[in-house]
């Protein structure tokens, strides 16, 4: 499994969100600026984000994005699944049942697919800003 560009600027797009909750609805220039990414990307990733609710929006002058839920409310993983359509390692419908390789090989993918999503799915945006924050904190010396 390789995750896209399009899975990671998703979840920096996000997780910056949720680092500036405060700050009110947030330009995606502004977004684009401090993680490094294009706005013209960013501005392909939007509307995958708008399609499942995750993304409250305002137009004009002080427009821009906030999450609509709190950020321990998004998981790692379901921002993947939302951006990339699938985590999976394997794609199970190119498994002929009657074959060799999936009567060998299987209960393999499937206990992968399945360490995969439980991982993925017990991190939140609140887990990654909070680790990188001890991280910060911890190298900050006097």
């Amino acid at each position: 499994m390789k995750i896209s560009t399009k899975g990671r600027y998703a979840l920096m797009m996000l997780l910056d969100l949720a680092m500036h909750t405060g700050d009110g609805f947030v330009a995606l220039k502004d977004i684009a600026q401090r993680q490094g990414i294009s706005k013209k990307y960013l501005e392909q990733i939007v509307p995958l984000l708008n399609r499942e609710d995750i993304l409250l929006t305002t137009r004009g002058f002080q427009g821009g994005y906030m999450l609509a839920k709190p950020a321990e409310k998004y998981t790692v993983g379901y921002i993947l699944r939302v951006a990339e359509g699938s985590i999976s390692p394997v794609d199970f419908a190119e498994f002929d049942s009657d074959s060799l390789e999936a009567s060998m090989t299987s209960d393999l993918w499937k206990g992968l697919d399945k360490v995969i999503a439980e991982y993925l799915d017990r991190i939140t945006l609140s887990d990654l800003i909070d680790k990188y924050y001890e991280r910060t904190l911890s190298e900050y010396y006097i």
